[in-house]
């Protein structure tokens, strides 16, 4: 069986020049900038095929909207991991689950000096006054985000050590970034939390917190003063990673009697406050965090277990599943005084790679959270919905053979409510073989506008929106 969404899941090629597209619909005068999307694209070299939907090569989308219109153009980025995969016609650099052939030579030498990928393939940020894109390696590269041209790895001033990160950082209406490298060692591994101040390449530690089986995190929690690491049982042993020769992935077990355990640091000094456990759970994503007096609400979009990292697997992702549901909105209210944590469901309605109004709502009690969700079983993504967390509500919008990415909230700048805007996704329309922008209304939750593509752009992981008047005011986690 051939899932209806698996052109998304093919290899495209990159469409380098500026291409105008045509416009249905009418788009707000005020929004005038660029979406940048960012996901894999190119899934085979040579006769060499990656195992997972989380390593294919990086492929950055540049959708600019302007007076006269719409435009697109895409890129691969020109990582090392693509330049030695072009030159050797193979698979060169380890991946998430997909690791090149090697001797035995070669295998004890990667412990000795272990070879991090730079294919960037996850998300968009800024760092010291650049754009960069992001994979769990803390190796960002650098491009130009309206011509899509690679500009080279952006090196840090530090030692701060840790070959695992997340490409999720959070980031402060002033610059202020926040994130987290994850450092392998026996008999214990250190999860390492760090700021780096706006324009800089120094990354500064907080704190830090010894474990000796480090979890899979993709991302983390921030409040006004606090930053969480939600560690679920998904772990590790480092050693497995230095010396079995699987894909790094595949060395993680998922253990759920160790629950889910929440660390948590004051954001100033890194300090840490407290460790409390709440029962097994995993996530990629957090929606947001924020703080009720003495206690800390983390929202995350949650499965039961880690069952969904196997079915990103591609050849289980192209045949389609109905094993595994969507992750629903779920809240831990951590009690700093108590030491507990208790867990509540805020709607039963899926989603994923879930967006807020970053800049009002990040750290803030907030109402709405836009994600992609399921309808039909087997169909992976197929709608986007708008959850109100506030009552558990959720709007829908969905069309036939349609299958959208992450759905990127632009605030309106005259708008005063926290869903005045638009909600920007790009969807694959399986039926007629291509992909278009969508545009739709946040507070109705109405399509507005779309923009079709000349081709099926292959399914993307995250993307931010940047503002033609101030491209640097772009927040995204």
């Amino acid at each position: 069986m051939t899932a209806p969404y698996a052109l998304g899941l093919a290899t495209q090629p990159e469409h380098p020049e500026s291409q105008p597209l045509p416009l249905q619909g009418a788009l707000p005068g005020w929004l005038r900038g660029t979406l940048v999307r960012n996901g894999p694209g190119r899934f085979e070299v040579g006769d060499d095929t990656y195992n997972h939907w989380f390593d294919g090569l990086a492929l950055l989308h540049a959708f600019t909207i302007t007076e006269s219109g719409v435009s697109y153009r895409s890129r691969f980025l020109r990582s090392s991991a693509y330049n030695e995969a072009e030159t050797e016609d193979e698979i060169t650099q380890s991946a998430f689950a997909t690791d090149p052939c090697r001797s035995l030579f070669e295998r004890v030498m990667t412990v000795f000096r272990p070879q991090l990928t730079d294919n960037a393939n996850v998300s968009i940020h800024r760092l010291a006054g650049d754009w960069v894109a992001l994979t769990e390696t803390p190796l960002p590269v650098r491009f130009d985000p309206y011509t899509l041209n690679t500009l080279g790895v952006q090196r840090y001033d530090d030692t701060l050590s840790g070959p695992l990160t997340t490409a999720h950082p959070h980031r402060l209406s002033d610059g202020t970034l926040f994130s987290y490298v994850v450092d392998f060692s026996k008999p214990t591994s250190t999860y390492r939390l760090y700021r780096l101040d706006a324009a800089t390449n120094t990354r500064r530690e907080l704190g830090n917190h010894a474990v000796r089986r480090p979890s899979y995190m993709h991302s983390f929690a921030m409040t006004e003063r606090y930053l969480a690491l939600v560690a679920f049982p998904l772990v590790v042993d480092p050693l497995d990673v230095l010396l079995t020769g699987r894909p790094f992935i595949e060395n993680f077990e998922w253990q759920p009697e160790r629950g889910t355990k929440i660390h948590v640091f004051e954001r100033d000094t890194g300090r840490r406050v407290t460790t409390v456990p709440t029962d097994p759970m995993f996530a990629f994503h957090h929606i947001n965090a924020f703080e009720e007096d003495n206690t800390i609400c983390i929202d995350l979009a949650a499965y039961p277990d880690a069952k969904i990292v196997d079915r990103m697997y591609l050849d289980a992702l192209r045949s389609g599943w109905t094993d595994v549901e969507m992750a629903r909105p779920e809240r831990i209210r951590v009690d700093l005084r108590e030491h507990t944590a208790t867990q509540e469901r805020l709607s039963d309605v899926g989603i994923e790679v879930p967006r807020i109004h970053y800049a009002r709502c990040n750290t803030q009690s907030y109402r709405y959270a836009y994600g992609t969700g399921n309808r039909t079983p087997g169909h992976f993504t197929d709608e986007l919905v708008k959850v109100d967390v506030t009552t558990g509500a959720a709007q829908r919008w969905h069309a036939d053979s349609c299958f959208p990415g992450e759905p990127v909230f632009v605030s309106d700048p005259a708008g005063t409510a926290e869903d005045d805007g638009v909600v920007l996704s790009v969807v694959l329309d399986a039926s007629a073989e291509r992909s278009f922008l969508l545009v739709l209304d946040a507070t109705s939750f109405e399509e507005i506008a779309r923009a079709p593509a000349p081709q099926a752009i292959p399914l993307n992981f995250h993307g931010q929106f940047l503002d033609a008047d101030n491209p640097t005011r772009s927040m995204h986690r």
